[in-house]
């Protein structure tokens, strides 16, 4: 394969002197990202804003896995939850187990977000993506099962599904 300017395979000059490469095997040209400042910074943003929103998607769900594994007999993760003490002590062993789910998926987003730190960039957003996206349909799964605990999905959703949103922008540029 021949390179173009800048060393980019397939590349070419477009109109104006631009970079340009093919969108796709034998498809139109696109602009680069790396000729266009204004898209690249734009590009950058959503990539951090996707990981970002992440992390603080990984946060919530290992403050729930305390309340859930660690705090779940308590007053605190009663309040939270909305049981009784009696309640709380026959759920124990489900809600604990139910708090090494969270914190997997925390986990997962976490060694993500250092795979990508690292420069493992497919690995990284795999694991990103997979976490928070696993984070987003077990809200959806909530609020669908019980109107009741809608809110706390919408709390529990909110940041997973907004990573998604940002890397699914910084993917399509």
């Amino acid at each position: 394969m021949t390179t173009g300017p800048g060393g980019v395979p397939g590349a070419g000059v477009g109109v104006g002197g631009e970079v340009t490469t093919p969108a796709l095997p034998n498809g139109p040209p696109t602009s680069n990202v790396r000729s266009d400042p204004w898209r690249r910074s734009y590009v950058v943003a959503m990539i951090y804003a996707a990981l970002v929103l992440a992390a603080l998607a990984a946060a919530l769900h290992v403050y729930i896995w305390w309340l859930e594994s660690i705090a779940w007999t308590t007053p605190a993760a009663r309040k939270v939850f909305r049981t009784s003490p009696a309640e709380a002590e026959a759920t124990k062993f489900l809600a604990y187990n139910q708090g090494y789910y969270n914190l997997f998926l925390a986990l997962m987003v976490v060694a993500g977000i250092i795979a990508y730190a690292v420069g493992q960039v497919i690995v990284g957003l795999t694991l990103v993506m997979a976490g928070v996206g696993a984070m987003a349909l077990a809200a959806v799964v909530l609020a669908s099962a019980s109107a009741a605990h809608r809110q706390a999905a919408m709390r529990q959703g909110l940041f997973p599904v907004l990573a998604l949103i940002a890397a699914a922008v910084h993917l399509a540029l």
